[in-house]
């Protein structure tokens, strides 16, 4: 007889799907997977059931590296003064589309 399983101790994934008329992932929920296969297909069987995607990404939670709210000003305060980081200083050719 096999021991029950206990989900809450397998990995915890992001689940990011792209839309069909979107061009990015967005991130749409977690789930639980022993591994990436059961995640991805877990994640497709949960998240997709009305075609809503054409593509499914899948990442373990604990391989996410998020920045500290706590050093928030640090982290994100000097890209004020560094106004060359802005797009207006730039002209994209007509070719480059979804900049």
């Amino acid at each position: 007889m096999n021991a029950p399983v206990n989900h809450k101790e397998w990995p915890l994934w992001e689940v990011f799907i792209r839309s069909r008329n979107g061009l990015d992932h967005k991130h749409c929920g977690s789930l639980h997977a022993v591994d990436a296969a059961m995640a991805l297909k877990n994640a497709r069987d949960v998240f997709t059931r009305r075609m809503e995607g054409v593509s499914v990404w899948v990442v373990r939670a604990d391989d996410i590296v998020a920045s500290d709210p706590d050093v928030k000003p640090e982290m994100f305060d000097p890209a004020a003064d560094k106004i060359y980081r802005h797009p207006t200083f730039y002209t994209l050719p007509d070719e480059v589309n979804h900049m």
